[in-house]
């Protein structure tokens, strides 16, 4: 075992001295490196000294590739853990304790005046140094503040976020695809054309998401007011005020319509402060952006400033309603065919005349060309 340790020693010490430039041709080195070092008689330290040339040899290259492998596994496990980081902090569930007691305490069940919470949030806390990188004038916030209004985003963080969001798909998404390129060892030609295509998905990817949030509120919206009016229309011709309607129908709405019942829930909160009625229902019709409840504000507030039956009203406009809506519903269906003209003509006709036509034109082939 001495024996050993001491020629092991006297190896690394010839390698070092090889691996450093020592002088000599290449023949030199190896006579160098394989010169006996002590007297070594035995089997055993023979074949001993050949397992360690073969693992001293060996060595660098599992080494290599044990890097090359733990180089991607390190840096996708670290754009995971990024990722579900900022989720969590930004998307937070709340836990089932919390959500009882929100739905228990809901407006629907006992009106309550709303809590405001003045401390910053994590996420109000993060976008706000990145709204300093592209700050946004005026204008700018009021109209986003608006279309944040008719996506059901109310909170006054809630431009706040956007932006903050904005900037960092806008900065993150062409950042990440360079090291991507970069680890890829992509040219920089190449490279600079997947940054731009990065940059216009980072710019226009939220726009898209906001307003595809906006088209779904408002086709529900408009969906339930049909069945809405009904209710209402029952429930005022059967004697009821129309502050208590409201309330009847939001809570017969809450399971099916539940974002048309929490509208109606704020008309009614906003008359029991003190805001008129006429207020109150001009503020629905602002805040949703949809042309039928509009049109419905509009007919009350009439209907109340000239002292109209109510009921007779939203029976007629209900009927009128209901008519739309079958005529949406046809007019879907006469565009279904329409939009199946083209994948019909780019995928199931080229397919449909290979099959048919297929064997005939290799018959034709043969006859013509066989010769």
């Amino acid at each position: 075992m001495w024996r050993r340790l001491m020629v092991f020693e006297e190896l690394v010490s010839r390698q070092n001295l090889i691996s450093h430039g020592a002088h000599g041709d290449h023949g030199e080195n190896l006579n160098l490196l394989i010169s006996p070092v002590i007297p070594v008689s035995p089997v055993a330290d023979t074949v001993w000294l050949n397992q360690f040339f073969k693992h001293h040899q060996s060595a660098p290259i599992k080494k290599s590739i044990v890097m090359t492998l733990m180089i991607p596994i390190l840096v996708f496990l670290f754009v995971t853990l990024t990722i579900l980081s900022v989720y969590w902090l930004l998307f937070r569930p709340a836990n089932a304790t919390t959500q009882r007691l929100r739905d228990l305490g809901s407006p629907l069940n006992a009106p309550a005046a709303p809590v405001i919470n003045a401390a910053p949030t994590v996420a109000e806390r993060i976008a706000t140094p990145l709204n300093r990188v592209l700050p946004a004038s005026p204008d700018e916030l009021r109209t986003l503040q608006r279309k944040l209004m008719y996506a059901g985003y109310r909170a006054p963080s809630a431009a706040l976020l956007y932006r903050g969001i904005q900037t960092v798909c806008l900065i993150g998404f062409p950042l990440v695809t360079f090291g991507v390129c970069q680890l890829l060892q992509r040219p920089l030609s190449k490279s600079l054309g997947f940054v731009m295509l990065a940059l216009l998905i980072g710019y226009l990817l939220p726009r898209i998401v906001l307003d595809k949030i906006t088209a779904e509120r408002q086709l529900h919206i408009q969906w339930g007011l049909a069945d809405a009016l009904d209710l209402l229309t029952v429930t005022v011709e059967a004697g009821m005020d129309f502050n208590a309607a409201l309330v009847r129908v939001c809570e017969e709405l809450h399971t099916a319509h539940p974002v048309l019942a929490a509208e109606l829930e704020l008309v009614n909160l906003e008359i029991r402060v003190g805001r008129s009625r006429a207020q109150a229902l001009r503020n629905l019709g602002e805040r949703n952006n949809v042309d039928d409840l509009r049109a419905l504000c509009t007919m009350l507030i009439q209907s109340d400033r000239f002292g109209t039956s109510v009921g007779r009203a939203i029976r007629v406009y209900a009927h009128t309603l209901r008519t739309k809506r079958r005529q949406r519903a046809e007019q879907a269906a006469q565009k279904a065919a329409v939009k199946l003209l083209m994948p019909l003509a780019l995928f199931l006709f080229p397919t449909l005349f290979i099959v048919v036509l297929g064997p005939a034109f290799l018959t034709l082939m043969d006859m013509f060309f066989k010769k």
